[in-house]
């Protein structure tokens, strides 16, 4: 199972959310570059970035610091965040993004996931951000009108093959993943390959993730915070390379 450390980015600086809410966030740490550059150190050979900034506004203002970490980390960056069309998918793909997560576009414009399916299928991913197995889009603020697991199924049917699936309820709050949630997903699209996001907290998780059959894993504030051992989950989690 990979394990992708997290680097979420909110008006140039590397934050932590709870529940996604804005007016939670707050510094764990000063440069991303530098975080990422430590995360490699520790053996991960990925790195999930999230541009909130984009994901609310569909501003791309922290984008020289996501370029400097795709540039300069020797990790591959999967990134999210504002992926709301064509140009900006370019973009990310274009400045070598080795997986470009289209989320809220995935309910409001889905031709963008054909369009990407055709010119990047295998940078492709489609992100369920879900609160009470509703989605939620536009940063987590606005209901999307369907179902997590509706939404899932439509999207394996266009030929999405990698997902990040996130419970909202448990993000950034230390208290252990959806596994339940996670393992419908896996019955809804047994072809597919999850990134489970949120609430990943102690090695037990990451083991119990891991004997689930889960592709990848988030760890994003229990690294911050100082409950997971980075380097001790990638063991636990095997080979990194995929």
């Amino acid at each position: 199972m990979i394990i992708l450390p997290a680097i979420d980015l909110k008006d140039g600086k590397c934050v932590r959310l709870r529940k996604g809410e804005f007016q939670t966030a707050h510094q764990v740490a000063d440069s991303a570059l530098a975080t990422a550059k430590a995360f490699r150190e520790a053996g991960a050979r990925w790195v999930h970035m999230v541009d909130l900034d984009g994901a609310k506004n569909g501003r791309r203002q922290n984008f020289p610091l996501i370029d400097a970490v795709i540039r300069q980390s020797g990790l591959k960056v999967e990134l999210g965040g504002g992926l709301r069309s064509e140009p900006d998918l370019i973009t990310a793909v274009g400045a070598g993004a080795a997986r470009a997560v289209i989320g809220s576009a995935a309910v409001t414009n889905p031709a963008l996931v054909d369009y990407a399916l055709r010119w990047c299928p295998e940078q492709t991913a489609v992100g369920i951000d879900s609160l009470e197995g509703r989605v939620r889009v536009a940063g987590w603020g606005e209901d999307g009108g369907v179902e997590d697991l509706e939404l899932a199924k439509s999207m394996a049917a266009k030929g999405v093959k990698v997902f990040i699936f996130t419970d909202i309820s448990t993000d950034g709050m230390l208290s252990g993943p959806s596994f339940d949630r996670l393992a419908a997903l896996q019955k809804a699209v047994p072809d597919c390959r999850i990134v489970a996001s949120g609430g990943v907290t102690t090695l037990d998780d990451v083991k119990r993730l891991r004997d689930m059959g889960l592709y990848a894993a988030i760890v994003g504030k229990a690294y911050y915070a100082g409950t997971l051992d980075l380097a001790q989950a990638i063991r636990e989690a095997g080979p990194q390379e995929d």
